[in-house]
């Protein structure tokens, strides 16, 4: 795990992304809009005049602010990448950038809208004594396709319209040089990331939309030994999967996912579900909105 001043007081990075979280990388929706910028987010503008859905700033505003309590409240302390009116989705920390056990990856975004919002990515690293790994630069690749199932191991995904397989090929082998295994599978469009079919829960456990994975994926998983949360298909093409876990059996989810947040109760786990709809519905979730920038190592 890299260091930020040489005497061991923090180290910055993740080997995993279930163990208790300490610091996150979140940003500020000060120009938040919905704009079609990906499948879900253009089917909430082409079904507005039918479903009466609105985007409202203030709302926006304050769902988020209600998330960041939820962080606060855990203990973790949030860090934020500068608002810029022309990046007016970097606030969907997720994507510029992933962080590793080596330094923060730099992505390479496909959406226009986006392309640039790693500037803001590289200045907070920079301004925050955090290592850069490495810089995305064969095909376009995005932070939301790169999960960390447990230490040694990355889950890396591709559908095209957002994360290209040779940005997916270019990070997996810079995984691998590194001595951790990586796997690249591609994914329907629709959901857009990886994180938005797999995100880890606790070690060996998984949320999953079992019925959009290709079912050699989900018997690799399998065969890895671990088990699942299974998320229907409506919940999960409204981002169900896309949740944070905080560690110690605590996990920030939303409220649009009762049946998902109902099952990880009655596994015992405490489950903080903000209602959190400006987001989802212009295009992602809490785990789109926040990067992992330390966690406890697993053990």
């Amino acid at each position: 795990m890299t260091q930020d001043d040489g005497h061991g007081s923090r180290a910055w990075g993740i080997d995993n992304d279930y163990g208790p979280l300490r610091d996150v990388l979140l940003g500020r929706p000060l120009h938040y809009r919905w704009v079609d910028a990906g499948p879900i987010a253009r089917r909430t503008l082409l079904n507005r005049d039918r479903t009466g859905v609105a985007f409202d700033l203030q709302t926006a505003m304050a769902q988020h602010a209600g998330m960041v309590r939820v962080y606060e409240d855990a203990g973790v302390t949030c860090h934020y990448l500068d608002a810029d009116e022309t990046l007016h989705r970097n606030f969907f920390a997720r994507d510029s950038s992933a962080m590793t056990p080596w330094g923060a990856l730099i992505c390479h975004m496909q959406l226009k809208c986006r392309r640039a919002d790693y500037v803001t990515a590289i200045k907070f690293y920079r301004d925050n004594g955090i290592p850069i790994w490495r810089h995305a630069t064969a095909g376009h690749f995005e932070g939301g396709d790169f999960v960390i199932l447990e230490p040694g191991l990355v889950l890396i995904g591709y559908c095209g319209e957002r994360t290209e397989e040779e940005g997916a090929e270019q990070v997996a082998a810079w995984v691998r040089r590194e001595g951790w295994e990586a796997r690249v599978a591609p994914i329907s469009r629709e959901f857009v990331h990886m994180d938005g079919l797999v995100v880890p829960l606790a070690p060996k456990l998984l949320v999953a939309c079992l019925d959009a994975l290709e079912d050699w994926l989900v018997a690799w998983l399998r065969d890895r030994g671990f088990e699942f949360v299974d998320v229907g298909y409506g919940e999960a093409r409204n981002l169900g999967v896309n949740l944070v876990a905080l560690g110690d059996d605590r996990v920030l989810s939303m409220s649009g996912s009762a049946v998902l947040n109902g099952k990880m109760r009655a596994l015992g786990f405490e489950v903080f579900d903000p209602d959190m709809s400006m987001f989802t519905l212009g295009g992602g979730g809490v785990h789109c909105l926040c990067q992992a920038l330390r966690r406890d190592p697993a053990g």
